[in-house]
């Protein structure tokens, strides 16, 4: 027995299969964008351009606004300012994006989002927030406003309010306890006949709230029976009307290219074709922009977990342990695979979440949501595992990691708290039919 051959056939001189231009011992190696499926010429150059404008506007802009007070951020020789300059010579256009197929449409969006979260997580919410006035009222189909408030405008979104974070997310009561009450709003629009009247204060989250062009205000809404914080409204109006001050800039752990602010509002008299939409449309307003914002940030804390792998992937083949790259001790190895396996499922459920709600006739709340939380917790777990790869190091200014972290944890909070988003997704998930 000992001298039998077996005549198996050489699979390089089979015909017919691809698998014989495999090495004998096949290996794949990922391009910079990980397990990206073919894209057309135009999407590849277009996501070679925006991963270059990531790392070389973004990422060193960021890291500098970090150090930086938040006077200093939105002064007027801030590095921020050629970050926005820069930004909008990418010429991306809405209108543009709303001429394509949802599914073109869906992979665009979450390629610009991808690469603005990889270049600096701060810097992308806030080009993110910047878009919402002119993103939504495009999806309200209204002219006027989208003619109003061009894309060079930057905007913000006033929601939340001191006494109402999430609050403000669930117009509907979804998940209130039985027994509570959802208190005074923080900013009441008073209509009347030929105009609207604002007052109040939104909080200190609003981003771009200290420098924005046009704010798009969700609120509490007074018809002549008192505010209803369930069926409000939502304006878009410009940020220079009497009556509309700021707050000084937030000073906070992460996301600090974000400038974020509390806004007031005295007495703000604001025309009503201003109006994107009153009482009767509100829920379908909140239930609008939560579900678009949510895609948004899964594409955008995607891309800033996938940052964090990278450096992380670097790292560990030039630091040396034990006479070897790190990279060769197998428990590195075990952590590596497993932030590559949460980012790449953090993308594909994003693009998931992104096609389906952009051709859905109703998009699904719970689906961006679950982009949402997905991508956020990764973003802290990946960029946390990649701090303790990085060691001591890690730990200091000269490494971007730490940043990445602090910026990380912040997204768990913002577009709503991802526990309060899980409860609420929850509920949407289940049939009333069957209770």
């Amino acid at each position: 027995m000992s001298n039998l051959k077996v005549n198996v056939p050489d699979l390089d001189k089979r015909n017919g299969s691809p698998i014989h231009q495999w090495p004998a011992s096949p290996k794949a190696m990922l391009g910079p964008f990980g397990a990206e499926p073919p894209l057309t010429d135009i999407e590849e150059e277009f996501q070679h351009t925006m991963r270059k404008f990531a790392m070389k506007v973004m990422r060193p802009i960021g890291q500098e606004l970090d150090r930086l007070s938040g006077d200093e951020i939105i002064s007027p020789n801030s590095r921020f300012w050629e970050f926005r300059k820069k930004y909008l010579e990418l010429g991306i256009d809405l209108e543009s994006l709303f001429e394509m197929s949802p599914e073109v449409r869906s992979r665009l969006f979450c390629i610009i989002f991808e690469e603005l979260g990889y270049g600096d997580g701060g810097l992308a919410i806030s080009a993110g927030a910047g878009i919402l006035p002119q993103y939504i009222s495009a999806l309200f189909g209204n002219k006027f406003l989208m003619e109003r408030f061009p894309q060079e405008d930057l905007g913000c979104w006033a929601i939340t309010e001191p006494d109402h974070g999430s609050d403000s997310l669930d117009p509907n009561g979804m998940i209130r306890h039985p027994n509570g009450e959802y208190g005074n709003p923080n900013v009441v629009a008073k209509f009347y006949n030929d105009r609207v009247v604002v007052n109040g204060q939104k909080a200190a989250w609003v981003s771009n709230g200290t420098i924005a062009d046009v704010c798009i205000l969700y609120c509490a809404a007074d018809s002549g029976d008192g505010p209803d914080p369930a069926n409000g409204c939502v304006l878009v109006f410009p940020m220079g009307l009497p009556g509309v001050n700021r707050g000084k800039p937030l000073e906070k752990l992460g996301q600090r290219g974000d400038p974020q602010g509390e806004v007031f509002f005295n007495d703000v008299e604001i025309p009503l074709e201003y109006v994107l939409a009153g009482p009767e449309d509100f829920q379908r307003a909140v239930y609008c922009i939560h579900a678009e914002a949510n895609v948004l940030m899964g594409a955008t804390w995607t891309g800033v977990a996938r940052s964090a792998y990278d450096l992380a992937h670097d790292y560990v083949h030039e630091r040396k342990q034990g006479g070897v790259p790190i990279a060769r001790h197998q428990l590195v190895a075990w952590r590596l695979f497993h932030m590559f396996r949460q980012v790449e499922a953090s993308c594909a459920l994003t693009r998931r979440a992104a096609y389906y709600n952009q051709a859905a006739k109703v998009p699904a709340l719970q689906v961006a949501m679950a982009a949402k939380v997905q991508a956020t917790q990764t973003s802290f777990d990946v960029s946390s595992e990649a701090v303790q790869m990085f060691g001591g190091n890690g730990l200091t200014h000269e490494y971007p990691i730490e940043k990445i972290m602090r910026d990380a944890r912040a997204s768990l909070i913002e577009d709503g708290c991802n526990y309060v988003l899980a409860v609420k997704g929850g509920n949407y998930l289940l049939d009333p039919e069957r209770l």
